[in-house]
């Protein structure tokens, strides 16, 4: 597996198709190194200030998908 570590510069857009979120960013990637012993991941990080545009592009994405859910005539259950 890559590796490698996501600095985000700026999120520019976001969209939905097919009941997926994209995301349009400026971004920094460069290779990882793995270091033994110590599960391969790759790092993504941002400053607070791109954590809250992402927060809030997620939640109007998701948003956006449950209007195209089709709604239940049973009611509620529970």
């Amino acid at each position: 597996m890559k590796t490698h570590t996501i600095e985000v510069q700026k999120f520019k857009a976001a969209g939905n198709a097919h009941g997926l979120i994209m995301l349009k960013m400026d971004a920094l990637v460069a290779p990882k190194a793995n270091v033994e012993g110590i599960e391969p991941s790759s790092i993504l990080s941002m400053t607070e200030a791109n954590a809250r545009v992402l927060m809030s592009l997620l939640k109007a994405q998701i948003a956006e998908l449950d209007t195209k859910k089709p709604k239940s005539r049973h009611g509620r259950h529970g």
